[in-house]
């Protein structure tokens, strides 16, 4: 007896979500126990030890300041990136697209490689001539933040420009508005969520940001000391514990900037 086609068709659909449900729940399943791993193998009298270690406020301080910094400079650099990448189109463009979104598909090590070239051999004695040292330096920290960084803010900051009706800006024109009036009066307050979004994740890649740190800027301790460049280190000497409290410091941050993203961007969360 032939089973009726259209319960053939459920049987099949059922199938097919119930893959696709324990794909994802396993992939969840295992994300969440990566996290609960570092919570479950630090110790926590060790964690409010090291919460006091001077070496710890140095790379929070140290980190906190230079990404914010590295993340306001991406900021700067990708408004007018962005905003003209969204809005006109020029012979070249593609190319000019493609290199720079160089960084986002570049191992940052290499990207640090790069770096040291142009701002050793290739610049560096013409940038210390006027006191403008980068390699192994704080600058060099902030640089290498913000070449990693400032493509992310460059794709989304366009995307947030996107997703204006350009009518909106002709209709400002017809009124009277100059060119730089309808920016700041009417496209910035309409991109503001996209835009705010974009800084987020900016300030979380710039935040996390290591291989190009270590090849610009170098891994030393208490001067381009890092958060990411303190769990390298202890590590390193077997110090485990304290690159386990720094890893879970970062994790929790990231996953705080990550809920600011889909926020500022209008996505739904649910806790």
């Amino acid at each position: 007896m032939d089973l009726p086609l259209n319960f053939v068709r459920k049987i099949g659909n059922d199938y097919f979500q119930a893959i696709f449900w324990f794909i994802l729940l396993s992939t969840t399943l295992f994300m969440l126990m990566l996290i609960v791993g570092l919570f479950l193998f630090g110790e926590w009298a060790a964690f409010l030890e090291i919460l006091k270690n001077p070496e710890f406020h140095f790379a929070v301080t140290f980190t906190l300041w230079t990404s914010v910094l590295a993340t306001l400079l991406s900021a700067l650099t990708a408004v007018p990136c962005g905003y003209i990448l969204s809005r006109c189109n020029f012979p070249g463009k593609i190319i000019m697209d493609t290199l720079l979104d160089v960084p986002i598909v570049l191992p940052p090590l290499v990207s640090g490689v790069a770096l040291l070239i142009f701002f050793g051999p290739l610049f560096g004695e013409s940038l210390a001539r006027w006191g403008l040292d980068i390699v192994f330096s704080t600058r060099g920290v902030v640089v290498a933040q913000w070449f990693i960084a400032a493509p992310f803010a460059i794709k989304t900051f366009k995307q947030a420009f996107d997703s204006i009706d350009i009518r909106l800006e002709k209709v400002a024109r017809t009124l009277g508005y100059t060119p730089c009036r309808v920016f700041i009066k009417v496209t910035l307050p309409l991109a503001k969520h996209g835009l705010l979004g974009g800084i987020t994740m900016t300030w979380a890649r710039a935040l996390g940001e290591f291989g190009a740190t270590a090849m610009l800027a170098g891994v030393t301790r208490l001067k381009t000391e890092t958060l990411s460049v303190a769990i390298f280190l202890n590590m390193s000497i077997g110090d485990t514990q304290f690159a386990l409290v720094t890893a879970i410091i970062m994790l929790m941050t990231a996953l705080f900037l990550l809920i600011l993203f889909k926020f500022f961007t209008g996505a739904e969360v649910r806790l």
